[in-house]
């Protein structure tokens, strides 16, 4: 366990602390897989809140300042800036085991040598959220709350996740699991909000909040969520994949996820409003979908030739007198957000929706009809990412998902065709985008998906 740093951490002005952060995360958080500003160089820091959790262990709120890249010739502005959530830790020098945490030594201002380091992967500094969650109340700008009805026990052994995506997250003794969200927006969280509205409807699909944290400073935002850990469950990303290398069918378990898809929407449009979407709605959800189209195509050349039969797709929404109702739905569907234990239904998790979009976006009503070809989008993924592309397996789970969603909603979304492609449309571009900035080898897969789109 490191040794903590003296008592000189506490009541510390933030201006004064930066002077020693700064030049560290400089270096460090655009080299993190969280951190959504890659490519733009970070030109400031501020430091919007900074609480001491106990004696070398601190919880920053830390905005960073970046320029949006423009075409040569134009200049750049700045972009709005992204708020950070971290745990640093602080001490004279930092055992072997932590040494994949450490994020530099301070050279200047108060913490001038010490080693500064990321603390949620501290299984000290870990321990403490837990207690934090498991006693609610109020850390200067924190409060820490918790489901009256929720036990949770003291004392679970905590473990970091490696396979890290948009959040960090801790797992406390295979009970329990604590998403920590990186880059912080105001307002609720809907991955707090939707499960929450989801528990007090009786919907068993969706694990629970049994306690949260929040701030209240500068504004009020969701910081992170503990939740049942599914112990023993895998998630659909790797059945599929073990379906597609034992070369056996996956159409039972993608009948069962489009049902579990249909109760999960059902219970939201009960705990939310519906709105419907009358023509001036649904062009502009069209017009939305276009922008996205032509954005993508400026910043990823090889979409250039396909924009065309693309936008023909959202022109054909444009045209439809309705695009029906709308309502909250997950927002990032696809079978990476899906559990299923060996013997057991589906569960659904991760509502936060694409984190790269403002929070306000992902908590309106969209059409149902955007997570299901989310996951449509997902099995096509799968089959063209083990080996040569398998065609024949993606089409058979993409017919028995939306078989068994009509099952239990009473609607089949290849009723809608216009709406489906435009959505699969939407999302095949975004994947472009995606791969494109992060994993330039995997852009062929959503570039498939593309090409058949544009024809189609």
């Amino acid at each position: 366990m490191p040794k903590a740093a003296p008592p000189r951490t506490t009541r510390l002005e933030p201006a004064r602390l930066l002077t020693s952060l700064a030049p560290l995360l400089h270096e460090w958080l655009p080299r993190q897989r969280w951190f959504a500003g890659k490519g733009r160089p970070v030109t400031d820091f501020d430091l919007v809140t900074a609480t001491e959790l106990l004696p070398g262990v601190l919880h920053l709120l830390v905005r960073t300042e970046q320029p949006v890249l423009r075409a040569p010739g134009e200049v750049a502005a700045p972009a709005p800036a992204d708020c950070y959530q971290l745990l640093i830790g602080v001490s004279d020098q930092l055992p072997p085991r932590l040494a994949p945490a450490l994020i530099g030594r301070a050279t200047t201002g108060p913490l001038a040598g010490g080693t500064v380091y990321d603390a949620l992967q501290d299984p000290r500094s870990a321990g403490l959220l837990l207690e934090r969650l498991r006693s609610p109340g109020t850390v200067g700008p924190l409060r820490f709350e918790a489901a009256p009805d929720v036990d949770v026990p003291p004392g679970l052994a905590p473990r970091l996740l490696g396979v890290e995506q948009s959040n960090s997250s801790l797992v406390y003794g295979d009970t329990f699991i604590l998403k920590v969200f990186r880059r912080v927006q105001p307002g609720v969280n809907p991955d707090l909000e939707l499960p929450w509205a989801l528990a007090r409807r009786g919907c068993a699909r969706v694990p629970a909040p049994a306690a949260w944290f929040r701030t209240c400073e500068p504004e009020e935002a969701t910081l992170g969520v503990l939740q049942p850990f599914l112990r023993g469950a895998d998630d659909g990303w790797t059945l599929a994949l073990a379906s597609l290398a034992q070369g056996r069918a996956f159409t039972g378990e993608a009948y069962e996820l489009g049902r579990a898809t249909a109760e999960v929407h059902l219970s939201l449009a009960e705990a939310f409003p519906r709105v419907t979407l009358g023509r001036p709605q649904t062009a502009l959800l069209a017009a939305a979908m276009t922008e996205r189209l032509d954005a993508t195509a400026r910043a990823v050349p090889a979409l250039v030739p396909y924009v065309p039969g693309l936008r023909a797709a959202f022109e054909a929404v444009s045209a439809l007198d309705s695009a029906g109702t709308a309502q909250r739905v997950h927002g990032d569907l696809h079978l990476g957000q899906a559990l299923r234990p060996t013997e057991g239904p589906w569960s659904v998790i991760d509502f936060e929706g694409e984190p790269a979009r403002p929070l306000a976006e992902r908590r309106r009503p969209q059409p149902p009809v955007r997570d299901v070809a989310g996951m449509l989008r997902s099995f096509d993924y799968a089959s063209r990412s083990a080996g040569p592309a398998n065609a024949r397996w993606a089409e058979e789970c993409r017919a028995a998902y939306c078989a068994g969603y009509a099952s239990r909603s009473g609607w089949d979304p290849r009723e809608s065709p216009e709406l489906l492609r435009a959505h699969e449309t939407d999302k095949a571009v975004y994947e472009v985008l995606y791969e494109a900035r992060h994993r330039p080898d995997w852009l062929p897969v959503p570039m498939a998906a593309i090409h058949r789109l544009a024809k189609s």
